[in-house]
């Protein structure tokens, strides 16, 4: 593969990208029609709104924005006008990370050769990959930053992973987890944690070995839980599970862009790069997967065990200057009372009770709350 060059960004610009789910409006259950979607938008949103894996969801991206506020009017827009389409195709959009009834064996991969290649690759691991998430990326100014970046967040995605809960049910059962996606994306050989790298070079080094060898196609194929992406030039956090709500998307997208011009700062002023054990983000990371907003995470400075409410506060106190700086401090400071309240996964269960154990009902109620545009 060779050399790797990363595009530079001069600003922590963001882009969003949002999966969703497909659903049939009077069944609730996933339908393979990411085609018939994209043949009813206009052709200049072809660039922002995508087909991925699989047929049953719909990738939705921002441009390149400045600020959080252009990234909420620019999901909107895009949101609203895929609602009005999916409205005359009988079909509504789930968000959610995983889909409380769907069978991945009745799933439909999208006819594209990079797909193909990408399943007779991973068989099955790929097949079973039914599951949405949310993927921030912030633009940084140098490959060895991004790097530098992705190894000083890491600490950081356990408690984006707690707040953005929201798969506990796979195939019509309940897990017992708040977060089934993550486990799901970990069965992948290149996905979950990410190496630790010392800087650009050991990165792309890394990379031609992988593919050299035949470990894996394309670059494309790295899904780490962040990682850098040199042709847009950023910090790409992929951890997050698919949160029910854009309220949700765009507070999470402060703490993120916030995060990372912390991190990059602190690295421009000087400062000496604290080790974080990587078992220490692993267990973290399984005790949010396990119990998304009620987890108890390990400070990996103290060693003490703080709750996510607690853990955001913090952050959202850190980070506040940064916000201000960049535009999204309102957005950031809808963090605490957002964790206080029940997560993806809890309203999920409490929806299931309320409506006797039919999953059906679930889907209905989620996908009317988090509709953007008048039904």
């Amino acid at each position: 593969m060779g050399k790797i060059t990363f595009s530079s960004n001069a600003y922590p610009s963001i882009g969003v990208e949002l999966e969703l789910g497909l659903c049939h409006v009077e069944t609730g259950a996933l339908s393979s029609s990411v085609q018939e979607v994209l043949g009813k938008l206009p052709p200049k949103m072809l660039d922002h709104v995508k087909p991925e894996l699989m047929q049953c969801y719909v990738e939705i991206n921002t441009g390149v924005c400045k600020n959080v506020g252009e990234v909420e009017a620019d999901l909107r827009s895009s949101v609203s006008k895929v609602e009005s389409v999916c409205d005359d195709l009988g079909l509504k959009l789930w968000w959610g990370a995983t889909h409380p009834t769907c069978h991945w064996q009745e799933q439909k991969v999208s006819p594209s050769q990079r797909y193909e290649d990408l399943v007779q690759l991973l068989q099955d691991m790929a097949r079973r990959l039914i599951t949405f998430g949310l993927h921030v990326h912030i633009g940084v100014d140098s490959g060895d930053k991004a790097v530098m970046i992705c190894d000083r967040i890491m600490q950081h995605l356990p408690t984006l992973l707690a707040i953005s809960c929201s798969s506990p049910f796979w195939e019509r059962r309940d897990t017992g987890l708040e977060s089934y996606r993550s486990k799901i994306m970990e069965g992948l050989p290149t996905a979950g944690l990410p190496t630790l790298m010392r800087n650009w070079s050991e990165y792309v080094w890394l990379i031609n070995h992988l593919v050299d060898t035949g470990f894996i196609n394309t670059i494309r194929e790295i899904w780490w839980d962040v990682r850098p992406h040199h042709g847009f030039g950023t910090v790409e956090v992929r951890v997050c599970d698919m949160p029910s709500s854009l309220d949700e998307v765009l507070a999470l997208t402060a703490l993120i862009q916030s995060l990372v011009q912390y991190l990059s700062n602190e690295i421009d002023e000087g400062t000496y790069q604290h080790d974080c054990h990587p078992m220490m983000v692993r267990q973290n990371k399984w005790r949010a997967c396990r119990f998304g907003r009620h987890a108890n995470l390990v400070n990996s400075y103290t060693y003490k065990v703080n709750s996510v409410a607690d853990e955001v506060e913090r952050l959202v106190s850190i980070l506040g200057d940064t916000a201000t700086d960049l535009a999204c401090k309102d957005y950031l400071l809808t963090l605490p009372e957002i964790v206080k309240q029940p997560g993806g996964s809890e309203r999920q269960r409490a929806l299931l009770e309320q409506h006797d154990g039919v999953l059906a009902a679930v889907v209905n109620e989620m996908t009317r709350e988090s509709r953007l545009s008048p039904a």
